[in-house]
């Protein structure tokens, strides 16, 4: 109990779940967020009033059934941002995870419990979900592996969703050999083979960085052969990032809408004002973010190719420090969105590696086109075990 306490990442411990077969994750502990169905449980999804509202589970989350069949074991829920709409990790309530590289900030979410657990060795791995860079930003703040998959390859079945074009089932870890052996469980079926020949590193995502942050990441892959620099938008990031909110509010009041209006739930600071503004928003009156989304995805596929490898930071800097709000707040979000928006829009795998800058983690990010997340992770473990 002691080591919960202190972090906070856990929302109930006593969730033990045994492995049903045996396989590649034998003797391995995993955690979840608390978004998933567990047969027998009820979610709380980071609100009281959602807890209060909603049945227990009669089955497992289709992810959960295969790691179990793989054996295992899951070890307690973990804490989440509001129905997972934010990246900061604060609740108000039900408390902030404890960021283990520096209690002073925040943790990120809205997979906060997840990355907390995992940087806090709490667990071998953690499940989150990543819709707008739920599990890379806190991956990245906390100072772990983290992995976004592509769109649609891992079940989202029995996963309560937030926007579902975009929602995907992510995990995280310290170790980045178990990162590629839960991919090589979830992921069966994709080729692992192969390299990428084409390194673009994104101008217009750099450029977000301070220079001292900047320099500390491109000196972790200042050995990466050929690599080229490019702009990633024509339109902007911050066009892209504004493109992405707008789409993602709009299947998130049309997911939730109906809920919120019937049970009137009470929501945090930032929470609160980000559903009231997707309630506001028209679908009619947005047909042209449809049309940039999708010019966004045939570009981005048609510049990675096969062997193409996009690397950037995952965050625009190290974790805020907490209770953060206001103007400051909401132009850190931008600007983290600008860089989680890349991936998010066109449906990438993304995989983020801890770099310590001064102390604290700022993520590297690694991203591929889709369908090549077994190829990313096995490149990117390659890569990493020779620098």
């Amino acid at each position: 109990m002691e080591l919960t306490d202190k972090w906070n990442a856990f929302v109930e411990e006593k969730i033990i779940v045994e492995p049903t077969g045996s396989g590649r994750l034998d003797g391995i502990t995993f955690a979840v967020k608390d978004v998933f169905s567990i047969a027998g449980y009820r979610n709380h999804a980071g609100n009281p009033d959602w807890y209060r509202t909603h049945e227990q589970a009669t089955d497992h989350a289709n992810v959960i059934k295969t790691l179990l069949n793989y054996g295992a074991m899951l070890t307690g829920t973990v804490h989440t941002d509001e129905l997972m709409y934010s990246l900061n990790g604060e609740n108000v309530h039900y408390g902030t995870p404890v960021n283990p590289i520096d209690e002073t900030r925040i943790p990120g979410g809205s997979s906060s419990g997840s990355a907390v657990a995992v940087s806090a060795g709490l667990v071998d791995f953690a499940l989150g979900t990543d819709t707008g860079g739920s599990v890379r930003i806190p991956s990245s703040y906390c100072g772990i592996y983290g992995f976004r998959p592509t769109h649609g390859v891992v079940s989202i079945e029995g996963v309560i969703p937030l926007a579902k074009s975009f929602d995907t089932v992510g995990w995280m870890s310290k170790n980045l050999n178990l990162l590629n052996k839960v991919g090589d469980v979830l992921l069966n079926g994709q080729s692992k083979e192969g390299s990428f020949q084409k390194i673009l590193l994104g101008e217009d995502a750099w450029a977000l960085l301070e220079n001292r942050d900047k320099q500390a990441l491109l000196s972790t892959i200042e050995n990466m052969d050929n690599a080229e620099w490019k702009q990633i938008s024509d339109e902007g990031l911050k066009e892209w990032a504004n493109t992405f909110r707008i789409l993602q509010g709009l299947e998130i009041w049309e997911e939730h809408g109906d809920w919120i209006q019937k049970e009137n739930p009470t929501f945090g600071p930032g929470i609160a004002e980000r559903f009231q503004w997707a309630s506001s928003l028209n679908k009619l009156e947005y047909n042209e973010c449809f049309l940039l989304r999708e010019k966004i995805i045939r570009n981005l596929s048609n510049l990675l190719g096969n062997d193409g490898l996009l690397v950037i930071p995952t965050a625009p800097g190290a974790a805020p420090l907490l209770n953060l709000h206001g103007e400051k707040a909401d132009k850190y979000r931008e600007r983290a969105m600008q860089l989680t928006c890349i991936a998010g829009l066109a449906g990438l795998p993304q995989v983020t590696v801890p770099v310590n800058v001064h102390g604290l983690s700022i993520g590297l990010s690694f991203i591929a086109n889709q369908n090549n997340d077994r190829k990313l992770l096995n490149w990117v473990g390659k890569f990493f075990k020779e620098i």
